[in-house]
Order: C-alpha cells, then structure tokens, then sequence
C-alpha cells in the first residue's frame, strides 16, 4: 500500500511539473532568433502574394535565416540565406544586404559554431549560403532534393528561382558526408526539432516545428509567406506545386501549436513589431509579457 502511495505521489508530482513548465519532458529546448540578412523592401499590395485577397492591405518584405540556439549544444539554422547577388537580381533586387554569417556575427556566432542547416527548400535565397557553415550538417527532404538535382532541370520540370551553382554545393555538401536525406511527415529529426511536409511551396518542402522557450514554435519559411497568407488562408501565387495543399498546411500549422503568434512566416517584416528586439535586425520570437 504505502508503494502504490508513493508512485501516486511521484506521477502527482510529474503532472505538477509539467502544467507549471509545459516543455518538461519534451526534449531539448531552443532560443529562437529571426536575422534579417536583406530587406526591407518597399511595401506592395497583398493582392501581389496571396491569391484571392481583395483588401487593399500591404505587405513588406525581408529576407531571413532563424537561429536555434539549444540547450543541448546546438546551433541550429533554418536555412542559410544566399550569397550569389547577381543570381537574386533576377528575381529581385536587393537591400541592405548582409552575408548570412555575417549577420551572426551581431549575437556572438560564427560560422564555425553552426552544426546543422535544416534546408525547407532549395529556392536560391533559402539555400545559397550553405557553404559558409563548415561544420554544419545539412538536413534536407530527399524528394526535394531529387526534384532539384535532376528533375527539375529536365523538360517540364521547374526550375525557377534555382541556381544551379547551388546544385553543385549540395552534391558537394553531399560527398563531403554533410548531408541527411529525411524523407517523411512529422519526425523528429534532432531532440526538440520535428520537422512536416504537404505545403509543396517547393516539390516536398518542409517547415519546422521546435521546442521553443514560449512554447512550440513553428518556422514556416516560404511555406507561409506572410502573416496576411495565414490569416486569411489564402495561397501564393506561383510558388507552389498544389495551392490547396499549401492552404491546408497553413490549416495544419494552426493545430500543431497553442499560440499562432509563435507560426513564423518566411518573409514578413512584421517580425520586427510582433518580436523583441535583440539588436537591430534581430529578434528573439518569444511571446512579450
């Protein structure tokens, strides 16, 4: 009697604990930071990136890479920005650039201390900075990867806002042994970092899910856009392989955490209002009290 007692005790203790720090037990846990390497761009109407949209709002667009930062030991990014700028300019201009680790450099990281890049897709801003990281594992979807290596660059394929230079670091990035192919929905691909597909932003893109120190926080990069695609559910133009399928992933993304304000979209200045601020061009995505 007084065993069965004393593990009533214990497990009333642990559901204590776990209503008073909600990530208890759930992995690793993750500062989360949004760097600006680019932008802000002149404000455009939200009719230009989000199909359907009839209000006459305004979106501004930046450019960014999203730091997690464990308790574990790892320094992980989601994404790794670009460096080729001519190549850009043939999608866009740019402003006020900053090499991706450079812009590190403004919280104390460098490039070295990076070990894993968690690629949601290989568009050239997302993807084109990878061999600044030396030490970094990349973690990558292999029907992405597939789709970008080869198919892509075959008649019908699509190929557009790829460069092929990016191809070419991959593959090297790939011989070199720094690259896992991750194919599936909902895995855990490092403690306290999941990762989920069905956007088809790009052929298989992914978004992340992670512990974060507000609670479970998703990175959507270009999976969402803008915070005006989320909130009125509605699809990019162009850039996606199933505009329903990106719409239900937004749809999804709402259900995986307690709080939207922590569904983080690829592109939104309005990061830099909702976030505190760390130093100019970062913020930490944590909810404000």
């Amino acid at each position: 009697m007084r065993k069965v007692n004393a593990f009533k005790s214990v497990n009333l203790i642990l559901i204590q604990l776990l209503i008073i720090f909600p990530s208890f037990g759930q992995g690793s846990i993750y500062e989360v930071f949004a760097l600006k390497f680019e932008g802000p761009h002149s404000k455009i109407p939200a009719s230009g990136v989000a199909v359907g949209a009839t209000t006459k709002d305004t979106i501004e667009s930046s450019s960014f890479i999203w730091l997690l930062k464990g308790n574990n030991g790892r320094m992980v990014l989601v994404d790794a920005g670009y460096t080729d700028t001519d190549m850009i300019h043939l999608f866009f201009p740019t402003i006020n650039y900053i090499r991706p680790d450079s812009v590190l450099k403004k919280i104390n990281v460098k490039a070295e201390d990076i070990t894993d890049i968690i690629i949601t897709h290989p568009h050239i801003d997302h993807i084109g900075g990878i061999d600044l990281f030396p030490n970094a594992m990349l973690w990558m979807q292999k029907e992405d990867f597939d789709y970008f290596v080869h198919t892509a660059w075959q008649k019908d394929g699509f190929a557009d806002a790829f460069n092929k230079k990016d191809v070419f670091k991959l593959i090297q990035k790939s011989v070199d042994g720094c690259l896992t192919l991750v194919k599936g929905d909902n895995l855990e691909i490092i403690s306290g970092i999941r990762v989920f597909i069905g956007s088809k932003h790009t052929y298989e893109s992914q978004y992340v899910l992670v512990n974060g120190t507000s609670g479970k926080t998703i990175i959507a990069s270009d999976n969402i856009w803008f915070y005006y695609n989320l909130k009125h559910l509605l699809p990019i133009p162009k850039y996606t392989f199933d505009p329903k399928a990106y719409v239900n992933a937004m749809k999804r993304m709402k259900t995986l955490v307690t709080n939207t304000d922590l569904i983080i979209p690829g592109h939104d200045e309005l990061i830099f209002t909702k976030f505190p601020k760390v130093v100019e061009g970062v913020v930490k995505i944590e909810v404000k009290h």
